[in-house]
């Protein structure tokens, strides 16, 4: 065996000085890498070297060896380096930065980080428009575990923006395709989308003016369902506007059925 074969690639080198502790040694072999602009470790060199500029405390240094490792557009380092800067600001709270980190991830293109990019994105969207466009991306884009993920937090903000119908379609598509292990949440989910999706029809009954025993058990159905949903208070309401309601027949309708629950 020659002494060449004996040597220890650099950026192996590098990796044990980490490890052990040396930061400043590796940054040393990681920066000589990284400079090389004909270098054929340079992308992974520059990643490396971002992550331990960071966790050595210079953050600038780290983002520009960051910056230097996605100029080159390696789909793997260079995807890395991007998820490093969106991650980074992320948690300093700079959205704007984070999104364009996390665009230039999209702008790479590496199929196992466009998931990953369009829930982030979706997490710092303005607005619901913008945040359902990401997380159907992220459905899309080929990875069940993230898609069942992504359908899950779309269906959420559905819900909470009162379109439980839109949310039971999403969460029935996603069951379609879903690892086995993420069904059971989305039945879950799916479950609650069908309970608002139910008090509203309950709600639409009564309102629209049914005879006395079918807006009774209207109002029995509705107060029954919203403390499921953590809506307590409002159960509460709807059974005082079934009890004090100017049809007698009505109200005493309601009065058997609240009584016959107590």
């Amino acid at each position: 065996m020659t002494s060449s074969e004996l040597e220890t690639p650099p950026l192996d080198t590098a990796r044990r000085l980490a490890e052990h502790g040396d930061l400043d040694g590796a940054a040393a072999i990681l920066s000589q890498l990284a400079a090389d602009p004909e270098g054929p470790d340079r992308a992974q060199a520059a990643v490396g070297l971002a992550v331990v500029l960071e966790e050595r405390g210079d953050i600038e240094a780290a983002r520009a060896a960051a910056r230097t490792a996605l100029a080159t557009g390696h789909p793997e380092y260079a995807a890395q380096a991007a998820c490093h800067l969106a991650q980074g600001f992320e948690r300093e709270g700079r959205d704007e930065q984070a999104r364009a980190a996390w665009q230039a991830v999209l702008g790479v293109g590496t199929a196992a980080y466009v998931p990953l990019a369009h829930l982030a994105l979706a997490r710092l969207a303005a607005n619901l428009d913008e945040a359902e466009k990401e997380l159907r991306a992220a459905m899309a884009a080929g990875d069940a575990r993230i898609g069942a993920h992504a359908a899950q937090q779309l269906a959420d903000l559905l819900l909470e923006h009162g379109e439980p119908g839109t949310a039971a379609e999403v969460l029935m598509d996603a069951l379609e395709a879903a690892p086995e292990e993420e069904v059971p949440g989305l039945r879950v989910q799916l479950g609650i989308a069908h309970l608002e999706l139910a008090c509203a029809e309950f709600a639409e009954t009564v309102e629209g003016g049914a005879d006395a025993p079918t807006s009774a058990l209207a109002i029995e159905l509705l107060a029954r369902t919203l403390p499921l949903r953590g809506r307590g208070d409002d159960a509460d309401r709807v059974w005082s506007y079934g009890l004090e309601h100017e049809d007698e027949s009505l109200a005493a309708e309601v009065r058997l059925r609240y009584h016959r629950g107590a």
